[in-house]
């Protein structure tokens, strides 16, 4: 029986708790072991580590369990500094009228903004608005316990987080210098697909907001190396779409855009050409069935061939079928035929709004077919 996967705690939920217990030190003189933080699926109690006074206040650390999650930033220390400050705050901290008082940026590790369409403006810290208001309840909290210790700075750092941000989304999206500090509910959940696929609609979304009007998408890394390789692509103008071809597509629509290049491997388009949402094996195969109705509808005479559709129909790989196609001398009109199935599936999932040239391709044998180009 399957274990049940494990949850873990945010970004967020540790940079609150940290910075809880650094203001408890700093206003209260007191020295904490664990904090108490409010989560929207209850209280966490997460264990503080005090890592002594530096220009930037008193500063903890908490050392993120992100439970289960296949996440960067397990592991990972999350910090925070509190000070006292006198000055007017400066215009790239955050700022609340709820907290007046309390303000917020991000250090070393914790990314700036640098495009508009996220949820944090240009030339602030990456830090998200659930994880604010986590931090300024959390420090609230303990300037209520006591006298008002005047304003303060909380300043969020991750010391891994450049060198971490690498591996995630956050360069493309245009966040410099580290990673996002996130968090909805403070609580991380197992990745799913709902996370994957609003990643992949975040990046469709900054990509309108950004103004362009034709988007390059491919399911993973051997699209963007035929991108590159074939085309001269970078896919720093396109978003990876992984098996969501469909829910791709429907973004699309939402954000505005009306044409597009979809390219990937004959394996995993072949499929969506079939009409298949989701390419995930666990939704099932019909790779060779699928490609075997395009050898009919494109070469009529060929589905006669009981040799041959055996063949195909008992390949181990869609590398294999297109060999045989290559030896029959029918690889490209069943691949074109494959492309313009596919463009029509993506005509029919938009409502005749989203038009998408189309490639796909053979690891052996190169383009396989294409529509629109």
């Amino acid at each position: 029986m399957d274990r049940e996967l494990r949850s873990g705690y945010t970004t967020g939920t540790c940079a609150a708790a940290a910075a809880q217990a650094a203001a408890w030190l700093l206003c209260r003189g007191e020295t904490i072991e664990r904090c108490s933080i409010p989560t929207g699926k209850g209280l966490a109690k997460l264990p503080v580590s005090y890592l002594g006074e530096t220009e930037k206040g008193v500063s903890f650390a908490v050392k993120k369990d992100a439970g289960d999650d296949p996440d960067v930033t397990d592991q990972a220390m999350i910090c925070a500094a509190v000070k006292k400050v006198e000055r007017d705050p400066d215009p790239s901290w955050y700022a609340s009228g709820d907290y007046p008082g309390i303000y917020i940026d991000g250090g070393k590790g914790v990314g700036r903004v640098t495009k508009p369409g996220l949820s944090c403006p240009v030339g602030k810290a990456a830090i998200n608005p659930v994880p604010r208001e986590m931090i300024w309840k959390a420090v609230d909290q303990v300037r209520r316990a006591g006298e008002d210790p005047g304003p303060l700075l909380v300043t969020v750092e991750i010391p891994a987080g450049e060198e971490l941000a690498e591996k995630t989304f956050n360069p493309k999206l245009g966040i410099v210098g580290g990673l996002s500090v996130l968090g909805t509910t403070g609580i991380v959940e197992p990745m799913s697909e709902a996370a994957l696929t609003a990643t992949i609609r975040l990046e469709i979304h900054m990509k309108a907001v950004e103004g362009a009007d034709y988007l390059v998408v491919t399911p993973g890394n051997y699209g963007e190396a035929f991108l590159k390789e074939h085309l001269g692509i970078s896919l720093d103008q396109g978003v990876k779409c992984s098996n969501f071809i469909r829910d791709t597509m429907k973004f699309m629509e939402e954000e505005g855009f009306r044409r597009g290049l979809l390219v990937g491997h004959a394996g995993k388009l072949i499929k969506a050409a079939g009409g298949v949402e989701n390419t995930h094996s666990r939704y099932g195969d019909r790779r060779m069935e699928i490609l075997w109705d395009c050898v009919e509808g494109a070469v009529p005479p060929k589905a006669k061939d009981s040799r041959l559709r055996e063949k195909i129909l008992a390949s181990n790989t869609t590398e294999e079928a297109v060999e045989y196609l290559e030896e029959e001398g029918i690889r490209r009109i069943t691949g074109d035929f494959a492309a313009k199935r596919l463009r029509q599936q993506i005509l029919d999932w938009t409502d005749g709004k989203v038009d998408m040239d189309v490639i796909l391709f053979s690891s052996g044998l190169g383009v396989f077919g294409e529509v629109g180009l």
